[in-house]
């Protein structure tokens, strides 16, 4: 007989009590399908000012044996949020999962994560994210790979992300000094840096194709502009997260992004003489990737789009 475990989830919330209210929901859904082997809470740390999440916890109802808790931080800053949704959750359960309140976990998602680390003894597990956007999105959203996720590339990393993963609550307390920077709370990049620091620390990863969460996106986020500004701060975040972690210096990030760009302006070209779509939008879009790892190699630093 599988021995019981406890799981808290815990979920940061800024401007988002829509997709907040959707996200408990589905976390209601997983968390009753994974009752025969788990107990389990959520805790969701508000990250606004006004407190305005209190309200979308207070009308959820708890439907959860662990219950449904409260943390008010409110500094608009995404590490300081993530690093008390971590201290909250590990005090009320073995281990600690994380998703996003953008974010729609499967109704197995629990189950399944669990089910993976039972098998690998694992100290963290974690799954893909899936970019799904919505059906009145523009055409060109919806058929240019503004979306596409290399699943097998996101696993041979080993590498995990707070959109979609679980550590043991006991590897956290024994590692005080892995908790996410609060300098990187508005440009991004704190989840890669942390589980980089993590690995180095002992932590061991497994990953779960099985295991996933889906993104939801809003109508804010199908516009072109925000798809550019998107993939500029991508290119950035990865440029600041390597420099952050001493894995690449400026020459090795300027001449990564340079073949980028060099790639994104081909692709247009090779695509024709397939007589094929050129797909433009896209391909511009990977220039300003490419941009933005240029000017993250140089030590600028740019905000995530949807920054505190």
């Amino acid at each position: 007989m599988t021995p019981r475990t406890t799981v808290a989830v815990y979920v940061c919330t800024y401007r988002r009590n829509e997709l907040l209210a959707t996200c408990l929901k589905a976390l209601a859904v997983a968390a009753h399908a994974a009752d025969d082997i788990a107990d389990v809470g959520v805790v969701v740390v508000d990250d606004n000012a006004d407190g305005r999440a209190e309200a979308v916890v207070r009308d959820a109802g708890d439907d959860f044996p662990l219950g449904l808790h409260y943390v008010h931080v409110g500094k608009g800053n995404i590490s300081l949020a993530r690093n008390a949704g971590l201290e909250a959750a590990a005090r009320r359960a073995e281990w600690v999962a994380m998703t996003d309140d953008d974010c729609q976990p499967d109704e197995q998602w629990i189950a399944e994560l669990l089910a993976t680390q039972r098998r690998g003894g694992y100290d963290a597990v974690t799954g893909p994210l899936r970019f799904t956007p919505p059906p009145d999105s523009p055409r060109w959203l919806r058929e240019q790979p503004f979306f596409l996720i290399d699943y097998e590339e996101q696993r041979a990393a080993e590498i995990a992300y707070t959109n979609n993963s679980m550590i043991r609550s006991a590897f956290l307390t024994a590692h005080p000094e892995v908790r996410f920077d609060p300098s990187l709370g508005v440009v991004g990049g704190e989840d890669m840096v942390f589980y980089h620091q993590a690995i180095e620390a002992g932590l061991r990863i497994g990953y779960t194709p099985t295991a996933f969460v889906t993104s939801i996106d809003d109508a804010t986020r199908t516009t072109y502009g925000h798809q550019i500004r998107y993939y500029t701060w991508l290119g950035n975040t990865e440029a600041t997260t390597n420099r952050r972690l001493g894995h690449a210096g400026a020459g090795r990030l300027v001449g990564r992004g340079a073949r980028r760009l060099l790639n994104a302006l081909a692709r247009p070209l090779e695509r024709l003489a397939a007589r094929q779509s050129p797909q433009w939008r896209y391909a511009l879009a990977m220039c300003a990737s490419a941009a933005g790892m240029i000017l993250g190699a140089f030590g600028i630093e740019l905000s995530h789009p949807g920054a505190r």
